[in-house]
C-alpha cells in the first residue's frame, strides 16, 4: 500500500499518520563493571562511571531512562535508584527498586521516563542504599556489567 495517510485511522498496512514528537533525538549511553559497595542507609552515589550527561534540545522533551545491573546483598533489604543531579527521581525511601533478597544475587532493570524541563546538562546516576544497616550492598558484583541510556525524546 503507497499514498499519503491524511488521518489517524489505522490502516491494513498497519501505517497512521503521525501526530507529532515522540522522535528519538539522542542517545546517551554508560557502562560499568567495577564493583561498589556500601552498609549506609543513606543514598550512597555507587555511579563510578555508571553515570552520564545529556543535553536536552528543548525544554519540552522527555529523557527515558534505562539502568541495568547486578546486586549482590549479604543479607536483609536494599533498594537502587536514579538521580538527576542532586534528585532523587524515585521513592524517597525505596528507590526504583527495592531489593529484598537473603544473602543472594538480584538483577534490577529501572525504566522511567523524566521530564526535566531543561536545556542546561543533567547529570544521571544510580545510587544505592540499605533499608537497614546490619547488611553489605554491593552492585556490579562478580563483573556483571551495569549500562544506563538515556534517550531525549521530542515532544
Amino acid at each position: 500500500m503507497s499514498g499519503i495517510i491524511s488521518d489517524n485511522v489505522s490502516r491494513s498496512s498497519g501505517l497512521v499518520k503521525s501526530a507529532g514528537g515522540g522522535k528519538v533525538l539522542q542517545v546517551v549511553s554508560a557502562t560499568d563493571d567495577t564493583e561498589r559497595s556500601t552498609t549506609s542507609t543513606s543514598w550512597v552515589d555507587a555511579s563510578s562511571t555508571l553515570t552520564l550527561n545529556i543535553t536536552p534540545s528543548a525544554t519540552t522533551s522527555k529523557i527515558l531512562l534505562m539502568l541495568s545491573t547486578n546486586i549482590y546483598l549479604d543479607a536483609n533489604d536494599a533498594a537502587i535508584t536514579l538521580f538527576r543531579d542532586a534528585t532523587n527521581l524515585g521513592h524517597a525511601d525505596y528507590g526504583f527498586s527495592y531489593l529484598h533478597v537473603i544473602a543472594g544475587f538480584t538483577h534490577p532493570t529501572i525504566i522511567e521516563l523524566d521530564a526535566p524541563s531543561s536545556i542546561s546538562q543533567i547529570t544521571y546516576a544510580m545510587y544505592i542504599r540499605n533499608i537497614s544497616g546490619s547488611s553489605t550492598m554491593y552492585a556490579g558484583r562478580l563483573c556483571d556489567e551495569g549500562s544506563l541510556v538515556a534517550m531525549e525524546i521530542g515532544v
